[in-house]
Order: C-alpha cells, then sequence, then structure tokens
C-alpha cells in the first residue's frame, strides 16, 4: 500500500516472525547467546521466556537458519496442557511414523531414534515454542524423557520457550526436579527508549527504506505508547506508515503518531494507556483535510 510511496521493498513492520528483520537489543543477544551455549555445551533444558510480543518467537527462526548439521529438530508449538500422548506429537515432528504403535512402542521407537542418531554423530533438539501452555504433566513427561542418554552425552535436547508464566510454572514445588534440569536459562525485556530509536530505523533500513523515516519525536512516542514491546512498536509504526501514505507526509511525524494512537483510543479494541504522557503539546494531523 505504502511501500513505493516511501521507496520501501517490502513491508518493514509485520508483526509475523521474520529472521531477516531481527534486531539485537541488548537482553535478544543475550538470550541468543544462552540459546547457543545451551546447544553447544548439551544442556538437558534451555528456558527462554519474554512477554506476548518480545521476539522469541523470531530468535528461534533465527536460531533454524544457522542450526549445526549434527542436530536433528523438532519444532513444536501450542501444545497444551490437555493434550495427550505427547509422545506421540514429539515423533510427528522428527517426522517419525507413529501409526499403529502403542505408548510403549512409540518409547521404544523414539529412544531406538535417539541411538541411532548419536551413533552417527547426531543429537536430537526439540524446540517447544509457548511452553507455558504445556503444563505440569506434560512437563513432568519430557522430564523423564530426557533420562534417554548415553553414558555421560546428552542425546536428547529441550528448549522451551514462554511467555512470563512458564517462569511461573517451573517454580512449582511439583517441578523441582524439572528446574533442577534447566542449564541455560534467560528472561527477555522490553527494548529501551535508545534501542527502540535504533529499532524503528533498523527495520526501515532492511526494508531497503531511509531509517530516518521517522523523526526522533515519532519514535519517542512510539516507544512510550509500546512500552518497547517489538510487537506493539511493530503495529504502531505500521499504522503510522497508513496514515503517513494517506496525507502523503515525506516523513513520519510526531503528529501523525498521536493522531495514531488517540484513534486507537478513540475507535480501537485496545486503547494505548500512555496516550497523554508526551511533555509537549503536537500539531495536529487531520487525515481527512489532507
Amino acid at each position: 500500500m505504502y511501500e513505493a510511496f516511501y521507496g520501501l521493498k517490502e513491508k518493514p513492520f509485520s508483526i509475523l516472525p521474520d529472521p531477516d528483520f531481527l534486531f539485537w537489543g541488548k537482553t535478544h543477544s543475550m538470550a541468543f547467546a544462552m540459546l547457543k551455549y545451551g546447544i553447544q555445551n548439551q544442556a538437558g533444558f534451555t528456558v527462554i521466556t519474554g512477554e506476548i510480543g518480545s521476539g522469541k518467537t523470531t530468535l528461534i527462526r533465527h536460531l533454524l537458519k544457522h542450526i549445526d548439521d549434527n542436530l536433528t529438530v523438532g519444532l513444536l508449538s501450542n501444545i497444551s496442557e490437555n493434550t495427550s500422548n505427547l509422545l506421540s506429537w514429539i515423533m510427528m515432528s522428527l517426522d517419525q511414523e507413529i501409526e499403529g504403535l502403542s505408548e510403549i512402542e512409540q518409547f521404544k521407537r523414539f529412544q531406538d531414534f535417539l541411538i541411532d542418531r548419536y551413533a552417527n554423530g547426531c543429537r536430537t533438539l526439540l524446540i517447544f515454542d509457548e511452553a507455558q501452555n504445556l503444563g505440569r504433566r506434560n512437563l513432568e513427561d519430557l522430564r523423564m524423557l530426557s533420562n534417554i542418554n548415553a553414558d555421560k552425552h546428552q542425546l536428547l535436547q529441550i528448549i522451551l520457550t514462554g511467555q512470563p508464566q512458564l517462569r511461573d510454572l517451573l517454580q512449582h514445588p511439583e517441578l523441582t526436579q524439572f528446574a533442577q534440569r534447566i542449564s541455560s536459562d534467560f528472561h527477555i525485556r522490553p527494548l529501551v527508549m535508545d534501542e527502540t530509536i535504533d529499532y524503528i530505523g533498523h527495520r526501515l533500513k532492511v526494508a531497503g527504506g531511509n531509517e530516518d523515516l521517522f523523526n526522533e519525536q515519532a519514535k519517542r512516542m512510539i516507544f512510550e505508547a509500546s512500552n518497547g514491546v517489538p510487537r506493539s512498536i511493530n503495529v504502531l509504526s505500521d499504522t503510522a506508515l497508513v496514515y503517513g501514505f494517506a496525507i502523503e507526509a515525506p516523513t513520519i511525524t510526531g503528529a501523525i503518531v498521536k493522531n495514531v494512537i488517540e484513534d486507537k483510543n478513540t475507535y480501537g479494541v485496545f486503547p494505548v494507556e500512555c496516550a497523554n504522557k508526551w511533555p509537549a503539546p503536537l500539531k495536529e494531523v487531520d487525515v481527512e483535510e489532507q
């Protein structure tokens, strides 16, 4: 819609996880370092948590693009605590045939699969996205599966990513043994203001545009309105580009962002709490009059 007008190759603020747009904020860099550390040091469990929209899935997508050839990976998303026979889902994620097999036979085939991978110089990695939904029973099942090993070598490694509720879940007394298996963990925090300013410029540049398309005031207001959460930054920035295109504005200004946020508060489903935080008055921009 607005890409050609602003000289962009693609939309810079899609909310879909795209590792090509990954921005290395401080906590994202640390989280990725912990992911790599866990894999390289054969950690049984690695846990990465963060708020909704903080960039956890994008980090995983980036990891998958740079995974070692000696790792066989199974990716599972949104497995709920009501999911029965977790092992069958794991086997399907590893492209293993399970039709007609009993649970005991599935376990035997899974064990044989891990041993065969290890014998061929490979390890197996399972990644659970949105792992806060797993529930205590499924987490305990994962702990039992992690007991399959060869002497001091870890045949199975597991990465859990999830919302802050995952931390609360793992602190439950019934999961003490599970928590003791976690060798690497990190919580992703929102971007600070300077990082948000750089983030917006970074995504514009990756999309082929001018990283200064948003002026300083617009970027700071987006930070205040988004609280530094990448997905919220994307939603506000994308909408600001639509508003700017509608009035043929060469630069996205604070006045345009203010209009976006006020319209969200008036007409949107999810109001923006900090719309009245800005210290200086801003010139109104009426899209319909431009």
